[in-house]
Formats: C-alpha cells, structure tokens, sequence
C-alpha cells in the first residue's frame, strides 16, 4: 500500500479530523494538527493523533477537517500558504468546495491541479476530537471527487489516504456525489429528526411504548444540528429534489387514507411498503458486497456484566459468524432481547447450539 505524502497537515480537530489523524498516526504517519480551539487542539494532541503545526512546518499533503461554512476558504487558502502541497477536504457537500477553488484560481493558478476532494462515508451522531476513532473509516465508502484540472498525483493522495486509515476509495465526480449523498444521507436525516420531532409532546404513557424500531429510526436525529443546518443548506437543490419525491409518495399515502376506500388503500399502501421494501434490499452488504437476506436470531439476554460477551463466545464456538448485532431492552424487567443476524442458511445451526448451551434462542 502506497502511502500518502508525509507530512500530512490536519486542519479542525473534531470527530473526522481527528480521526484521520489518529489511523494515520497509528500507521506511523507524521501527522500535524491545526484548529482554530486551543482546546480541540490539546485534546487531540493529548490522544496521540499528532503534533501542533508550527510556523516552520511544510505538509507535503493537507487534508481539510473543517465546518462546511469555512471549508471553500480554508481549501484555498491552504493552496495558497503551501504551494508545494497537495490538498483534500473531507466535507460532505463537493461541488461548493470546487466552485470556492475556481473562484479563487487567479490567486493560487496551480491550486485547481493539486486538490482533489474527499467525503468519507463515516460519522456518529457524537461530535469533538473526544468522540474519535482511528477505526471510525474501516470498511466505509470514501468519495473521491477530483476536478477537471486535478494532477493525478492529487487524485493518488486522496485515494491512499482512504485505503491508510480502512476505507474504499470510490472516484465520481462533485455533481454525482452530492445527488447520492442527498439519497443516502441527508434526506434520511430529515426524515430521521422529522420523525423524533413528532415525539416532542408525546405523552408519558405514549412514550412508554417506544421499542428498538423507533430507535432505529431517530438515532441520527441527535447529531450536530448546526452542522446539519450547513450541510443541508450546501446540497439545498439535491436535497430539495429528493424530498420532492418523498412528499409526492406522502400525498398520495394520506391522500388514500383520506378515502377510506379499502380498495384503494390495499393498492397504493401495498405498492409504497412494497417499493420500500426492495429498496431495503439495494443497501451493499457487509464489506460493500452484494445485498444480501440474512438470517436473525433472538435471543433472551439477562442485564448482567459479562452476559453478553459469554454469548458471542457460545456464538464463536458454533462456528457462526456475527454479521450483525443488536440489543433491546424489555419494559421494566432486567432481561434484553439479542438479535443476532447471521449469514442465510446458518440461523437454525445456531438456534441449536446456543439451546443447548443453556440459552433461550429462537428464530
């Protein structure tokens, strides 16, 4: 593996940022690190992600960590400080960076050949350098988005970092990128925190009833939501074109509930839930692999330390894999729910190992 020019220069020290650092440290990158907080800057530096940049300091590779507001400026004017270094961000909106460096390319005229933008596929609904990871990227998709102008050492760069800190680089240019990122990820989170806002005068009693699926559904709703105002507001055409397409198949939903014709009902509610349905079965496996049905087992879990890695280790000791792994909690008992999801085929293999170990399994 071929690795990205060093020293790498990380400009913001929050979850991505300092994350990239920290993989790349972990491989024994020279790392940098700059951020406008002191604090962010100490506590990044404290976990072992790098060194604070100094004036004398010349990053071969910079890679932009910063609040998508800032980003454009803070892309050029890296270009600008450091005109023998190669640059890359890691927003999640592409073609507003890009439109920044054409703007801005009578004051850096070699800028638009030595970037090449990035968006990795990866977060948490946790924010600040506290929150980070050196294995936040492993097995994510990381966007790759050069320009027309972009030198192929950029792309290159940009392409070895992704594969240093675990991701799959994907190449494709700005446009493309933030069309599917409004598919699968910004407008799931408007639909994620539409739906948690619905809970906001809620009964007690209501609330109560609440399970895993609801969950599911609002996690993302507690992210950063003054990045998400940014981000939204970047990719507002791709957005608003989708969320178009959601409130056509809204209308038509609460327009048939309107009639109160079984009929139609059965029809149009059967033709939305079953277009969703095959839309679930698109999402890439495990490791980008094709989509793929697996088998789930459930399995009572009593709330107790070491329960639940004494169960993974009966799982090991079946010979199973664990695809996937979930937990819910019963109302008012000390007892959880593990749903275990394994490949097709291999469910009832473990329904039966784990029965007669002494657990309550089943399909």
């Amino acid at each position: 593996m071929t690795l990205p020019p060093a020293p790498v220069l990380v400009i913001g020290c929050g979850l991505i940022g300092t994350s990239v650092a920290l993989a790349l440290a972990a491989h024994g990158t020279e790392v940098l690190l700059d951020d406008t907080s002191d604090a962010h800057l100490a506590e990044a530096v404290s976990q072992g992600a790098g060194v604070g940049l100094s004036s004398d300091d010349e990053p071969r590779f910079v890679v932009v960590a910063v609040p998508p507001v800032h980003a454009g400026a803070v892309v050029v004017e890296a270009l600008h400080r450091w005109p023998q270094a190669l640059v890359t961000d890691v927003t999640s909106v592409k073609s507003r960076i890009q439109d920044a460096i054409v703007e801005q390319s009578h004051a850096v005229p070699t800028g638009a050949g030595r970037y090449a933008g990035g968006h990795p596929m990866a977060g948490s609904e946790l924010s600040g350098p506290g929150a980070a990871n050196a294995q936040l990227f492993e097995g994510r998709p990381w966007a790759v988005t050069p320009t027309a102008a972009t030198r192929p050492e950029a792309l290159d760069a940009v392409v070895d970092l992704a594969l240093q800190v675990g991701a799959v680089p994907i190449i494709m240019n700005a446009s493309a990128h933030d069309r599917a990122v409004a598919v699968v990820s910004h407008v799931p989170q408007v639909m994620a925190t539409l739906t948690a806002a619905r809970l906001n005068d809620a009964p007690d009693n209501h609330l109560a009833l609440s399970g895993a699926g609801l969950r599911d559904v609002t996690r993302i709703a507690g992210s950063d939501m003054a990045l998400w105002r940014q981000i939204l507001g970047d990719n507002a055409a791709d957005v608003r074109s989708v969320l178009a397409e959601v409130r056509a198949d809204l209308d038509r939903v609460i327009g048939v509930l309107e009639t109160g014709d079984d009929a139609q009902l059965d029809a149009v509610l059967g033709e939305v839930l079953e277009s969703g349905r095959r839309g679930t079965q698109l999402i890439p496996g495990k490791h980008g692999s094709a989509p793929s049905r697996l088998d789930s087992v459930f399995v009572q879990l009593a709330d107790r330390p070491g329960e639940l890695s004494r169960l993974m280790a009966h799982t090991g000791e079946a010979g199973v894999n664990i695809e996937d792994l979930r937990l819910d909690h019963d109302l008012g008992r000390p007892v959880g729910l593990a749903e275990i999801s394994v490949a097709p085929g291999l469910g009832e293999t473990l329904v039966e190992a784990l029965t007669s170990r002494g657990w309550t399994a089943y399909r």
